[in-house]
């Protein structure tokens, strides 16, 4: 059973990514740009209006360079200019766009409909970008037998 204060923490690290992808990330894909920072003394101002906690600066720093905020996102850390810890209010993260294409279609700028995909939906137009790769790939064998052939020899069993 999760603790009250784990959940508490929980919601507080979700409000922190919120905020940061609606004031930082999402303006920054909107622009075009490939490289911004987010401040952490400044994102905590941000959050104070919205009745977040004072002092909670570790975890402000912690919701920012998790894993699941890097990936939501599309992005990858540069660096953390600030105290060894990595973990104070003078903290800045700096990040670099993974993919400016796909993060043009997150924050609405694309032309694609790829992000109102519900997970189903997704599942099947990346499934079906698979099933013509391998299409493709067969016909430059000639066919899936050939290429079954071609496999197998390749283990020292020609057919």
């Amino acid at each position: 059973m999760v603790s009250r204060e784990k959940k508490r923490s929980h919601g507080l690290s979700d409000q922190v990514r919120a905020m940061a992808r609606a004031k930082y990330v999402q303006p920054a894909f909107r622009a075009g740009r490939t490289h911004f920072s987010i401040p952490v003394r400044a994102l905590m101002e941000d959050l104070r209006v919205e009745g977040f906690p004072s002092n909670h600066y570790p975890q402000i720093c912690s919701a920012l360079q998790t894993t699941k905020f890097l990936m939501e996102n599309g992005l990858e850390i540069e660096g953390v200019d600030g105290p060894p810890s990595k973990m104070s209010q003078t903290v800045v993260v700096r990040y670099r766009v993974e993919d400016a294409k796909a993060n043009r279609a997150r924050s609405g700028t694309g032309t694609t409909d790829e992000r109102d995909d519900d997970p189903q939906a997704r599942a099947k137009r990346l499934t079906d970008k698979l099933r013509g790769l391998l299409k493709e790939e067969l016909a430059e064998y000639g066919g899936g037998e050939a290429f079954l052939r071609w496999i197998r020899s390749e283990d020292g069993n020609a057919a």
